[in-house]
Protein backbone atom coordinates (compact mmCIF):
# COMPACT_ATOMS: atom_id res chain seq x y z
CA UNK A 1 0.00 0.00 0.00
CA UNK A 2 2.89 2.45 0.55
CA UNK A 3 2.23 5.89 2.06
CA UNK A 4 -1.17 7.60 2.30
CA UNK A 5 -2.78 10.51 4.10
CA UNK A 6 -6.28 11.68 4.94
CA UNK A 7 -7.35 15.00 6.49
CA UNK A 8 -10.50 15.57 8.52
CA UNK A 9 -11.74 19.08 9.30
CA UNK A 10 -12.84 18.78 12.95
CA UNK A 11 -14.34 22.30 12.98
CA UNK A 12 -16.90 21.47 10.31
CA UNK A 13 -17.05 17.69 10.82
CA UNK A 14 -16.07 16.79 7.25
CA UNK A 15 -13.14 15.77 5.04
CA UNK A 16 -10.76 18.65 4.24
CA UNK A 17 -11.56 18.74 0.52
CA UNK A 18 -9.36 21.22 -1.33
CA UNK A 19 -6.54 21.37 1.23
CA UNK A 20 -3.09 21.62 -0.36
CA UNK A 21 -0.46 19.15 0.85
CA UNK A 22 3.24 18.80 0.02
CA UNK A 23 5.32 15.66 0.54
CA UNK A 24 9.08 15.88 1.05
CA UNK A 25 11.86 13.39 1.63
CA UNK A 26 14.25 14.64 4.30
CA UNK A 27 17.86 14.09 5.26
CA UNK A 28 18.79 16.12 8.32
CA UNK A 29 17.76 19.72 7.61
CA UNK A 30 17.57 19.12 3.83
CA UNK A 31 14.12 18.58 2.32
CA UNK A 32 13.37 17.57 -1.29
CA UNK A 33 9.86 18.08 -2.67
CA UNK A 34 8.44 14.79 -3.97
CA UNK A 35 4.84 15.72 -4.61
CA UNK A 36 2.37 18.57 -4.27
CA UNK A 37 -1.34 17.74 -4.26
CA UNK A 38 -4.81 19.00 -3.43
CA UNK A 39 -7.07 16.68 -1.45
CA UNK A 40 -10.22 15.36 -3.08
CA UNK A 41 -13.81 15.43 -1.74
CA UNK A 42 -12.95 12.61 0.67
CA UNK A 43 -9.92 14.50 2.05
CA UNK A 44 -7.55 12.05 0.33
CA UNK A 45 -5.13 11.99 -2.58
CA UNK A 46 -6.71 11.19 -5.95
CA UNK A 47 -5.18 8.13 -7.56
CA UNK A 48 -4.27 6.11 -4.50
CA UNK A 49 -1.21 6.29 -2.27
CA UNK A 50 1.21 9.22 -2.21
CA UNK A 51 4.00 6.69 -2.72
CA UNK A 52 3.48 3.02 -3.53
CA UNK A 53 5.60 0.22 -2.02
CA UNK A 54 7.93 0.22 -5.05
CA UNK A 55 8.63 3.98 -4.70
CA UNK A 56 8.71 4.18 -0.90
CA UNK A 57 12.20 3.95 0.61
CA UNK A 58 13.45 3.62 4.17
CA UNK A 59 14.11 7.09 5.53
CA UNK A 60 12.49 10.25 6.81
CA UNK A 61 9.70 12.27 5.24
CA UNK A 62 7.67 15.42 5.84
CA UNK A 63 4.04 16.17 5.04
CA UNK A 64 3.13 19.88 5.03
CA UNK A 65 -0.58 20.70 5.24
CA UNK A 66 -1.80 24.21 4.26
CA UNK A 67 -4.21 24.65 7.16
CA UNK A 68 -4.58 28.46 7.19
CA UNK A 69 -5.29 28.67 3.44
CA UNK A 70 -7.85 25.86 3.70
CA UNK A 71 -9.84 27.48 6.54
CA UNK A 72 -9.67 30.95 4.94
CA UNK A 73 -11.08 29.44 1.73
CA UNK A 74 -13.92 27.97 3.83
CA UNK A 75 -14.76 31.49 5.05
CA UNK A 76 -13.49 31.05 8.61
CA UNK A 77 -12.53 34.37 10.21
CA UNK A 78 -8.96 33.88 11.38
CA UNK A 79 -6.81 36.26 13.40
CA UNK A 80 -3.69 37.68 11.78
CA UNK A 81 -1.40 35.97 12.21
CA UNK A 82 -3.41 32.76 12.32
CA UNK A 83 -2.66 30.36 15.16
CA UNK A 84 -1.92 27.57 12.66
CA UNK A 85 -0.59 28.27 9.18
CA UNK A 86 1.14 25.22 7.81
CA UNK A 87 1.27 22.02 9.83
CA UNK A 88 4.44 20.00 9.21
CA UNK A 89 4.62 16.37 10.23
CA UNK A 90 8.04 14.69 10.18
CA UNK A 91 8.00 10.91 10.32
CA UNK A 92 10.14 7.89 9.51
CA UNK A 93 9.62 4.84 7.30
CA UNK A 94 11.40 1.78 8.66
CA UNK A 95 9.76 -1.06 6.69
CA UNK A 96 8.69 -0.42 3.09
CA UNK A 97 6.62 -3.61 2.97
CA UNK A 98 4.15 -2.07 5.45
CA UNK A 99 1.43 0.51 4.85
CA UNK A 100 2.08 3.90 6.45
CA UNK A 101 -1.09 5.99 6.76
CA UNK A 102 -0.59 9.50 8.20
CA UNK A 103 -3.96 11.11 8.94
CA UNK A 104 -4.45 14.65 10.21
CA UNK A 105 -7.42 15.82 12.27
CA UNK A 106 -7.38 19.61 12.24
CA UNK A 107 -9.20 22.80 13.20
CA UNK A 108 -7.87 26.39 13.08
CA UNK A 109 -6.63 25.94 16.67
CA UNK A 110 -5.53 22.33 17.05
CA UNK A 111 -4.42 19.17 15.30
CA UNK A 112 -3.61 15.56 16.00
CA UNK A 113 -2.13 12.72 14.05
CA UNK A 114 -1.22 9.07 14.45
CA UNK A 115 -0.02 6.16 12.37
CA UNK A 116 -3.18 4.71 10.91
CA UNK A 117 -3.80 1.48 9.06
Amino acid sequence: MGLSTHVLDTMHGCPAAGMAVALYSTVGEQARLLKHLVLNQDGRNDGGPLLDNDTLTVGTYRLVFSVKAYFKAKGVALPEPAFLDQVSLDFGIADTSQHYHVPLLVSPWSYSTYRGS
